[in-house]
């Protein structure tokens, strides 16, 4: 339960977060505003996803040794944080 807390739900808080600026009508935040929001979510998403790329590639390596599930944890986190990244790309 632990690491799906960590791996999943967490790492999960940025898409839902990117969504629902991305959702929320021009008027409530203007277009500037939600703009550069949904920009630096998606910022702080693509670098976690980043140090969630290292931190795997480092325990890939040991853990096909090993064979440590921890490091299938670390690729679906970064599966998820990538997620606003992708859809940052898309709609701009």
């Amino acid at each position: 339960m632990k690491r799906i807390v960590y791996h999943v739900i967490l790492p999960a808080i940025m898409p839902v977060l990117f969504f629902i600026i991305v959702l929320t009508p021009v008027e409530v935040l203007g277009c500037i505003v939600r703009g550069l929001i949904a920009m630096l979510i998606a910022l702080i998403s693509g670098l976690a996803a980043f140090v969630t790329v290292i931190i795997a590639a480092k325990g890939g390596a040991k853990g096909r040794v090993r064979h440590d599930r921890n490091s299938i944890w670390w690729v679906m986190s970064t599966l998820i944080l990538v997620i606003p990244v992708i859809a940052m790309i898309i709609l701009a």
